[in-house]
C-alpha cells in the first residue's frame, strides 16, 4: 500500500498548492472490482491535483488522472484497454449550507472542505464515478465476433446437445 497524501482543502487552495505523483494500481483497492482480474496488481497512473480559486472566486481543487486501465467487457466478458485522461474540477464548499447550494446547480461537482482529506482516495472516487456503467468494446470488436469465436461456436453448434444425456442414459 502506498503512502497516503492527505490536505487540508481550504489551505490547499490558498495558498495555491500543486502536488503530483504516481499511484500503483494495486493500491487503489475499490477499483479493483472494476478491473480485468488480475491486471490491477500492475500498472501506475499518474495525477496531479491544484488548488485555485475559479473566476468566480470560489475555491476549486483540480484533479488530472492519466494512465492505462484494463476493465472487462459486458458484451464479452475479455480484457477492454481503457485510457484514463480526467480532469475534473471540485468546488470546495465550507461549510453544509454552501454545499446544498451547489448541489442545486447539476454543471458543478463540490465536495465540503476538510482539514484532512485524502488525495488518494478523493481521486479514487473520481476514477470510479468516471467509468460507463457497462463498459463494452466498441461495435463489432468483442471476443465473440471474432472469426476464431465463430468457429468455435459453429464446431459446438454442430454437435448434438443431448449426445451428452445419451451416454449417461446409457451407463444405467
Amino acid at each position: 500500500m502506498s503512502v497516503r497524501f492527505v490536505i487540508d482543502s481550504l489551505d490547499f487552495v490558498y495558498n495555491a498548492r500543486t502536488h503530483h505523483g504516481k499511484i500503483p494500481l494495486a493500491g487503489l483497492l475499490r477499483l479493483q472490482d472494476f478491473l480485468f482480474e488480475d491486471t490491477g496488481s500492475t500498472g501506475t497512473l499518474s495525477y496531479q491535483i491544484s488548488g485555485k480559486h475559479d473566476a468566480r472566486g470560489k475555491p476549486n481543487l483540480t484533479i488530472r488522472v492519466e494512465g492505462e486501465i484494463y476493465l472487462c467487457c459486458q458484451r464479452c466478458l475479455g480484457r477492454l484497454r481503457h485510457t484514463l485522461d480526467l480532469r475534473t474540477a471540485l468546488l470546495v464548499a465550507k461549510n453544509e449550507s454552501e454545499l446544498s447550494q451547489a448541489d442545486k446547480d447539476e454543471s458543478v461537482d463540490a465536495i465540503l472542505a476538510t482539514s484532512d482529506l485524502d488525495v488518494l482516495n478523493l481521486i479514487e472516487d473520481e476514477i470510479i464515478l468516471s467509468l460507463s456503467i457497462s463498459s463494452r468494446h466498441p461495435e463489432g470488436e468483442c471476443e465473440i465476433n471474432k472469426p476464431e469465436a465463430q468457429e468455435n461456436n459453429t464446431a459446438a453448434n454442430k454437435e448434438n446437445p443431448f449426445a451428452a444425456l445419451a451416454a449417461i442414459k446409457k451407463m444405467h
